[in-house]
Order: C-alpha cells, then sequence, then structure tokens
C-alpha cells in the first residue's frame, strides 16, 4: 500500500533523499573536472563539458578518449552507447509522468541521471502524489545533484592535475552505483536482474566501445522480466 506524501514539499524531499548520494557524487566530479584538463581541454572547454553534456560516466569515458586523440565518431558513439541506459530509465519513469508537458519533459529527460531515477522510482513505488508533486519530487533530486556535480566539476577543473595520487579519489565511483544499487533490489526479480546484469558485465568487459556495459543492461532486464513472470 502507498504512503502519503511527508510533511516536506516534494521538491524537499527530492533534494534531501538524494544528499546521501552526493557524498560520493562529489569526488566522482573532480575526477571528472581533473581528466578534462588531463585531455588537453583548455579552462572555458572544460567547464562548459559538465553543463552541456552532464553525464558523469559519459564525460570520463569522453575525456578519456579526447586524450588518446580518438576520431569524433568513436568519441559520439561511446557516449551514446553510455548514455543509452537513460532510454530505460525514461522508459520506466514515463508511467509516473503521463500528461506531463513536453518542455517539463524534455528538461526532465535532460536532468536525469541514476541517482535521481533511483531515488524517484522508489519514492513514486511506495508514496501517492499528484503528477505535479511527483515531477518537484523528481526535480529536487535532480537538481540537488546538478548543482552539486557543477560545483565539483569546476573545482576539479581549478585543482587541475594538483590533487595527489594518493587521495584515490576514483574509489568514490564504483561507490556511488552501488549506494544507488541496493536499495533498488527489494524482491527475487530485481535480485536476478542484479546479478545477471553483474556477471554479464563481468564477462563482456572486454567489448569496444563500452558495449558491455549496454550488453549487461540488456540481459540483466529480460531476466529480472522473465523472472517476473514466472
Amino acid at each position: 500500500m502507498k504512503q502519503h506524501s511527508s510533511p516536506r514539499t516534494p521538491f524537499a524531499a527530492g533534494f534531501f533523499d538524494i544528499t546521501p548520494i552526493l557524498i560520493g557524487v562529489f569526488p566522482f566530479g573532480l575526477i571528472a573536472g581533473i581528466a578534462a584538463i588531463e585531455a588537453g581541454l583548455d579552462s572555458v572547454q572544460a567547464y562548459a563539458a559538465s553543463p552541456i553534456v552532464f553525464a558523469g560516466a559519459a564525460q570520463l569515458a569522453m575525456m578519456d578518449l579526447l586524450g588518446r586523440d580518438a576520431t569524433p565518431i568513436v568519441i559520439v558513439a561511446t557516449v551514446l552507447v553510455i548514455n543509452s541506459r537513460m532510454a530505460m530509465y525514461s522508459a520506466a519513469l514515463a508511467p509516473s509522468f503521463r500528461g506531463l508537458g513536453p518542455i517539463r519533459k524534455a528538461y526532465g529527460a535532460f536532468v536525469i541521471t541514476d541517482q535521481s531515477f533511483a531515488v524517484s522510482i522508489v519514492r513514486f513505488d511506495r508514496v501517492a502524489e499528484s503528477l505535479p508533486d511527483r515531477f518537484a519530487y523528481f526535480m529536487g533530486a535532480s537538481m540537488g545533484l546538478w548543482g552539486t556535480w557543477q560545483i565539483s566539476t569546476i573545482l576539479g577543473v581549478v585543482v587541475g592535475t594538483g590533487v595527489p595520487d594518493e587521495w584515490s579519489l576514483d574509489f568514490a565511483i564504483p561507490l556511488v552505483f552501488m549506494a544507488l544499487l541496493f536499495p533498488a533490489i527489494k524482491d527475487r526479480g530485481s535480485t536476478i536482474a542484479a546479478i545477471t546484469a553483474a556477471i554479464a558485465a563481468v564477462a563482456f568487459v572486454s567489448l569496444p566501445l563500452n558495449l558491455g556495459l549496454l550488453a549487461a543492461s540488456g540481459i540483466g532486464i529480460t531476466a529480472g522480466a522473465i523472472w517476473g513472470r514466472t
């Protein structure tokens, strides 16, 4: 049974719910900013990457490929493949946003992330709210992460290569995704999906253009859907 909305405004609730995850997003953003400088971008280009691209894993892959002088088609294809999971997130959220205007849908599609999707889908499953309140919650979560990402990547650009290697900021990246994964595992279907996707990701890690990520996502979703029907 769905609960009623909390006393907090939906936007504030979304911001509040995503706040613990931002602790891990901040060093992730620092790494992205540093990677932009190391890839040879000037300060303006590095600053522009986050508000324009706004995609953590894809940004890191893009910077890595730029540093290797990859061709534009390879860079674009890689970013599209990595971000293709956003289509699955959007499809999962679509029933909750049915009736939303095209402008809000377009902006929501731009700011959607793994983190805002994760907290939103959990919220919508357990709390009964109106369409405006659901969108306000989603935007609270999304804008909390958007602001944190912009600030942290700008700091990364400013710091550049001055962060000592022994700080090992890259540890934050897997921790962020682990924090998103475990709350979403709530039944046997989602457990099967997670385990299957993890095994497939390891098996396909050597595929070019990060295709292993897309393949693992599809296989995991298929396995979870099949299990849920049995």
